[in-house]
């Protein structure tokens, strides 16, 4: 199988919640994206699905049994076993070759994701909100402790294929949606141990956003040019990035 036939054609990130903040984590990333919330399904009710009004579905739910929240992600691709073979090839773990079809799978730096059959592919637009602003989870973000950041970008490049934009200042490398939901974005990280991930909403009116997500619950962290760091609940990270109207279309 060509690698083309081998990269996602769709990811799909769950916002992954112990027991204890599941509740609270559902309230809230229901009301941030203004998404209804699907039926509870699995065995004991543990997964949900975040349903916007047009577009396949890209934000869904799970309840662990433990552990902390997280996000992984779900790659949607042609073949899952061949998908996985040549990630461990490119240096992935296996964890779970599940009878249901999919792989669940560790990058090098240690970020789980899983390999899965495909789904559609359209696009949700922009939310417009009551007072006319308009916004959407529009990246997924990896923070990798800086002596693995340069292997893990090969890595997900390799993954992902595509056109990738890499920056010095700050440093980044990026893998630009086009007919996915998200963008991907990779950056490192000087005091971590472990990689991390955190989700992007894009708006056209930052402060209006801001102060519509604080209302939900979230906190504040840090407010800089064009970008404001919230704490979420379940404790982890979400930036609130401005950018154009048109951008958003």
């Amino acid at each position: 199988m060509a690698a083309i036939d081998r990269q996602p054609a769709w990811l799909t990130v769950f916002l992954d919640f112990p027991a204890s903040e599941f509740d609270a984590g559902t309230r809230f990333w229901a009301g941030a994206t203004g998404y209804p919330l699907s039926p509870f399904r699995g065995a004991h009710d543990e997964f949900a699905t975040l349903l916007p009004p047009a577009g396949e579905a890209y934000l869904k739910l799970q309840r662990l049994g433990d552990g902390p929240t997280r996000l992984h992600l779900d790659l949607h691709v042609p073949d899952p076993f061949a998908a996985a073979e040549a990630a461990e090839a490119s240096g992935a773990e296996l964890l779970e070759e599940s009878p249901h079809g999919y792989f669940v799978m560790r990058s090098p730096a240690g970020f789980t994701y899983c390999l899965v059959k495909l789904c559609g592919t359209s696009v949700p637009g922009p939310v417009l909100w009551p007072d006319g602003h308009r916004s959407r989870v529009s990246r997924f973000c990896l923070d990798v402790p800086r002596k693995q950041y340069a292997a893990e970008v090969r890595f997900f490049q390799e993954l992902l294929g595509g056109r990738w934009r890499e920056v010095e200042e700050p440093e980044t490398a990026l893998r630009p949606g086009r007919d996915w939901a998200l963008d991907v974005r990779l950056q490192p990280a000087e005091i971590v141990s472990e990689v991390t991930s955190h989700l992007h909403i894009l708006t056209d009116d930052l402060a209006a956003e801001v102060e519509r997500l604080e209302d939900l619950g979230a906190r504040r962290r840090a407010l800089r040019t064009g970008k404001a760091i919230l704490e979420v609940p379940g404790g982890t990270a979400l930036c609130v990035v401005a950018r154009e109207a048109a951008e958003l279309a």
